[in-house]
């Protein structure tokens, strides 16, 4: 059955549809040895589908997988720079599986990883709005801690004011629980930069009410149980509603 191509990109696993649709504008995409266009159809059993000149194959087993993610590497699948990635860090899961968002390079903690592009793209689309809890170490103008929880304006982009907890408070330093509801990229770095307030250390703890496994270590992944994959999954759906 023919179907669009970015969808059969990401049924495979490879990416979002979103992502898909950057591929195919950048000529990444051929069928049958000619370069794909948007909108463009095909049938995996019949034509020849290639992405970077690799052969497309059949739908990958399903893989989901929670990773503490450590600090000093990269949420990409592959880095201009050759620094590490996290796709590094699950090449035994036995699936291409991309990152669910991102951590940026500095950042730790819980990121998702899976083959199956609908879930990614219903999780990361931006007009929907999953609340991401982090663990962030601040030091500098401790009095305008407050104002992370005030409206702010991030890249020119208006963001749903945070809430924000203090769990430990000293005259140096303040560790904080933010919660925030986009993940606009160095959301949170930018938000304290704009309060005087320099980030020490930035762990993702939760996504949603999915908490990181306190037995993972750093640089450690597992798949997600049946009760955190139907969480997210319910997520999704009311997302798409």
């Amino acid at each position: 059955m023919e179907e669009r191509l970015q969808k059969i990109l990401a049924q495979a696993g490879l990416c979002s549809r979103r992502e898909a649709e950057k591929w195919i504008l950048d000529g990444r995409v051929t069928v049958n040895g000619r370069p794909a266009s948007l909108g463009d159809r095909a049938d995996l059993r019949r034509d020849q589908i290639q992405v970077d000149g690799r052969p497309l194959g059949a739908s990958e087993e399903k893989k989901y997988l929670m990773l503490y993610k450590p600090r000093g590497y990269v949420t990409t699948m592959k880095d201009e720079r050759g620094r590490k990635t996290v796709v590094d860090l699950v090449r035994g899961c036995g699936a291409r599986v991309v990152p669910v968002g991102r951590l940026d390079y500095n950042s730790e903690g819980l990121l998702l990883l899976t083959n199956d592009g609908e879930l990614v793209n219903a999780l990361t689309h931006p007009r929907h709005n999953v609340d991401k809890h982090y663990e962030v170490r601040v030091r500098g103008r401790l009095d305008n801690i407050p104002r992370l929880s005030e409206p702010m304006r991030i890249d020119g982009y208006a963001i749903r004011p945070a809430e924000v907890v203090i769990l430990e408070k000293d005259e140096q330093s303040a560790k904080l629980r933010l919660t925030i509801h986009e993940g606009r990229n160095r959301q949170i770095r930018k938000m304290c930069d704009q309060c005087g307030l320099e980030v020490r250390r930035l762990k993702r703890v939760a996504v949603g009410e999915l908490p990181l496994d306190p037995k993972l270590k750093s640089g450690a992944w597992r798949e997600l149980t049946d009760k955190e994959l139907a969480y997210l999954q319910e997520i999704a759906a009311n997302l798409q509603d």
